[in-house]
C-alpha cells in the first residue's frame, strides 16, 4: 500500500511539473514575442496561461503592459489588478499605469487611491506632485468643459486614422487604412498595417472630399505619418520608421524605431528625404510641428536626457536650413509619463498630449503658454469635450476660425482611432484685445516705430510690440487682469500706464502720449524721473541686472556720458514685506548692481555712490502690518538717481 501510494505521489508530482514546465515554455514563448514589441501575439499567448490559472508577477505586468501600450485599458486594468493581488511592492510605473487604467475603465475613486499610495511611495515622481497639487482636478477639468461643437471629420475608416495637419485646402493624416496588396504587413506591436499619409479637400467648414493616398516618395512599406509644411509648401517634415532609400536602421536590440524626416519639393516631386541630423538609431523622435515664424521645430523624443516614457522639445532651424542643438521643454511641461504630438500657434500656446498630467485618463490633450524666455508656464487640460477616458491627442487649432481636428480612440468612433473636426464655441481664457495708438503728447501727431512692452503687474515683461505706420500697437491679454504698459521712443520720455482689463471678452483702448524728452535737472534733482523711470527692475530676491533694466540703465548712462562731470547717488529701495534686515542688505546689493553695470559700461566709479536703504524711506503709509494694494507697495520699490554733482 505504501508503495501505491508512493508511486501515484511519484506520478502526481511529474504531472504537476510537466504541466509547469509547459506553462513556462508558453511564457518564455510570450516574453520572446513581448521583447519583440509584438504586443498582439504577447497578449494571446500569455492569456491562454494565466486563463488556465498560472500567476506570475513578471507575466502580469508584460500582460498589462501590452494591452496599456496599445490603449485598451479594459485589459491593462484587469491584469494589472492580478499584478497587484500578488505585490503591491512594485515599480512606481505599474502604480501610474493601473491608476491611469483604472479612471479609463470608470473608476476614479480607484484610481484615486492607487495615486494617493504613488505620491506617498515615490515623493520625487512629478506626477504624484501634480496630483496633489491638482486634487480637485475633476473639478477643473468640468469648469474647462462644454466648449466644443465636435463632429466626426468624414475621413475616417475602420481602420487606424490620426494626426492632421491642414495645408492649402486640404487636410493631410495618417491611416492604416492599405491593405490591398500582398506586400503590406501588419505591425505586431498594434496588430493593423503599416500607415501612410493620405488627403483631402476640405472647405472654409471642415468638411471633406474623397480620401486620397498621398503620391509622393513621402510614403513607404513602414509608418509614416504627422506631415507638417513650411508655409511656402517647399518643405515637409514627417515622421518615419527608421527607413530610407531601402535600408532599415536598427537599434542596439534590433528595433526599428521612428524617425523625424525632411523632404524638398523640387519640380513638382518630394526629393531630398533624409533624416534630420538630431536623429539616432537607438532613441526615437517624431510628431514635428513649427513654430510660426518657423524658426523653431517642436517635436517628441525619448532621446537622452528625457524625463519620462517622451518628452517634448524644441530646436531651432538656422537660415542655411541647418539645425542648433534639442532643447528639452523643462519639468514644468514634461512628467516621468508621456509628453508627445506638440502644436503651437501664433498667440504662443502650445497644445501637446499627455498622461503624466492630471486627465481623465490615457493621453489627454493639455496647452500651456509659452513665456517670453521660452519656458511653459499655465498648463490646463481642454476639458471632457476634447479628452475622454481613452487616448486624446494630435489636437491642432486655427487661432483665427477657432476650427480644428484632434484624434481619438474614444467609445462610438469607426477605428482603432479615428480624426474628429470641432469648433471652439468659447475660449478657454477669457482673451481682450488691448490697442491704442502712439502720439505726440503736445501736437497729438503719430509716432510708428514707437517701442510698446506689456508687463504683468509684478513687472514681468509678457510680450512686446513695435507701434506700425498708422502708431498702433496691440496685445492679447487676459480678462480680468492688470497690466503695465511701456511705451519708448527716441527722443522722447518713456512712458508707463497701469490698466487693468474687464472681466468679459473684447477690446481694452490704451493710447499714449508721449512727451518730448526735454526735461532739466539740477542738483538734488531725480535723473530717474526725467525718463519715467520709477525703478530698476530685477528678478524676485535676487539683484542681477535684468533685460528690461538695463533698457532704462541705457539712458542713464547716455545722461552720464554727455555730461562728464555729473555725478549721482544711487538709491535703492523695497517695501515693508520681508524682514527690515533682509530688506536692507537686497536694496543695497541692488544698488551696488546698478553701480557696477554702469561703471563696466565706462562710466569712472569716482562719479557714482550708492546705498539701500531697505524699507526705511517708504514713500506712504504700507509699513508692517498695514494692509495695502499690490500698486502702494511698487510705490516704495524704486530706485532714485540723485544728482549730486553738474
Amino acid at each position: 500500500m505504501k508503495n501505491s501510494i508512493l508511486l501515484s505521489l511519484i506520478l502526481v508530482s511529474a504531472f504537476f511539473s510537466l504541466k509547469s514546465y509547459s506553462q513556462q515554455s508558453k511564457v518564455n514563448s510570450g516574453d520572446k514575442k513581448y521583447d519583440q514589441y509584438a504586443y498582439i501575439n504577447a497578449i494571446k499567448t500569455y492569456e491562454k496561461v494565466a486563463n488556465k490559472g498560472y500567476k506570475n508577477e513578471d507575466m502580469f505586468k508584460k500582460l498589462g503592459n501590452s494591452y496599456y501600450f496599445n490603449s485598451e485599458f479594459d485589459g491593462a486594468a484587469k491584469w494589472y489588478g492580478e499584478l497587484f493581488v500578488m505585490n503591491t511592492n512594485v515599480e512606481p510605473e505599474y502604480y501610474y499605469r493601473y491608476a491611469q487604467a483604472l479612471k479609463s475603465t470608470g473608476d476614479p475613486a480607484k484610481a484615486n487611491k492607487i495615486m494617493d499610495e504613488f505620491n506617498a511611495k515615490f515623493k520625487n515622481d512629478a506626477r504624484g506632485q501634480l496630483y496633489q497639487d491638482n486634487v480637485n482636478y475633476l473639478d477643473k477639468i468640468k469648469a474647462n468643459s462644454g466648449r466644443y461643437k465636435i463632429e466626426d471629420a468624414g475621413i475616417n475608416s475602420k481602420y487606424s486614422d490620426y494626426g492632421t495637419f491642414v495645408y492649402k485646402n486640404k487636410i493631410y493624416f495618417a491611416s492604416a487604412r492599405d491593405t490591398g496588396n500582398f506586400s503590406q504587413r501588419k505591425h505586431k506591436w498594434t496588430g493593423e498595417y503599416f500607415t501612410n499619409i493620405y488627403d483631402a479637400d476640405i472647405d472654409a467648414d471642415g468638411n471633406t472630399s474623397k480620401v486620397n493616398k498621398f503620391k509622393s516618395g513621402l510614403n513607404s512599406k513602414f509608418h509614416e505619418a504627422t506631415p507638417v509644411f513650411t508655409k511656402d509648401g517647399k518643405t515637409v517634415y514627417f515622421t518615419r520608421n527608421n527607413y530610407v532609400e531601402g535600408k532599415k536602421g536598427k537599434d542596439a536590440n534590433k528595433v526599428t524605431l521612428v524617425k523625424i524626416y525632411r523632404a524638398t519639393l523640387e519640380n513638382g516631386k518630394w526629393e531630398n528625404i533624409a533624416e534630420l541630423p538630431f536623429n539616432s538609431n537607438n532613441y526615437s523622435t517624431a510628431h514635428p510641428a513649427l513654430s510660426p515664424d518657423e524658426n523653431t521645430l517642436y517635436f517628441a523624443s525619448d532621446m537622452p536626457g528625457t524625463i519620462g516614457q517622451s518628452d517634448l522639445y524644441k530646436i531651432s532651424i538656422n537660415s542655411n536650413g541647418s539645425f542648433g542643438t534639442p532643447e528639452n521643454l523643462g519639468k514644468t511641461i514634461n512628467t516621468e509619463g508621456k509628453e508627445t504630438f506638440p502644436f503651437v500657434t501664433n498667440e504662443n500656446e502650445i497644445y501637446f498630449a499627455s498622461d503624466g498630467h492630471p486627465g481623465l485618463g490615457g493621453l489627454d490633450v493639455f496647452v500651456g503658454q509659452i513665456t517670453p524666455d521660452g519656458k511653459i508656464d499655465d498648463i490646463q487640460n481642454l476639458g471632457g469635450d476634447i479628452n475622454s477616458s481613452k487616448d486624446d491627442f494630435a489636437y491642432s487649432i486655427d487661432p483665427v476660425s477657432r476650427r480644428g481636428y484632434f484624434s481619438s480612440n474614444k467609445d462610438g468612433g469607426l477605428g482603432s482611432d479615428d480624426i474628429y473636426k470641432f469648433l471652439e464655441t468659447k475660449r478657454l481664457k477669457c482673451i481682450q484685445e488691448l490697442y491704442g495708438v502712439i502720439t505726440d503728447a503736445e501736437n497729438g501727431t503719430i509716432l510708428p516705430g514707437s517701442k510698446v512692452t506689456l508687463y504683468s503687474n509684478q513687472m514681468e515683461m509678457k510680450n512686446s510690440a513695435v507701434a506700425d505706420a498708422s502708431g498702433r500697437y496691440s496685445f492679447p491679454v487676459e480678462c480680468g487682469k492688470s497690466y503695465n504698459v511701456r511705451a519708448e521712443k527716441e527722443d522722447y520720455t518713456t512712458k508707463e500706464v497701469s490698466i487693468t482689463i474687464e472681466k468679459t471678452t473684447g477690446k481694452t483702448e490704451l493710447p499714449i502720449a508721449l512727451e518730448k524728452a526735454t526735461c532739466k535737472v539740477t542738483v538734488g534733482d531725480d535723473l530717474g524721473k526725467c525718463f519715467g523711470i520709477k525703478m530698476i527692475y530685477f528678478d524676485l530676491d535676487k539683484s542681477n541686472i535684468r533685460t528690461e533694466a538695463a533698457i532704462d540703465l541705457e539712458k542713464i548712462l547716455a545722461v552720464l556720458n554727455d555730461n562728464p562731470t555729473m555725478k549721482l547717488d544711487i538709491r535703492s529701495h523695497t517695501d515693508s514685506r520681508a524682514t527690515f534686515k533682509y530688506n536692507e542688505a537686497l536694496s543695497d546689493r541692488r544698488a551696488k548692481s546698478t553701480i557696477n553695470w554702469l561703471i563696466q559700461n565706462g562710466i569712472k566709479a569716482n562719479r557714482l555712490t550708492g546705498k539701500g536703504y531697505g524699507e526705511t524711506q517708504l514713500v506712504n503709509k504700507c509699513a508692517d502690518d498695514v494692509p495695502c494694494t499690490e500698486a502702494e507697495h511698487q510705490e516704495n520699490r524704486r530706485s532714485e538717481f540723485i544728482i549730486i554733482a553738474l
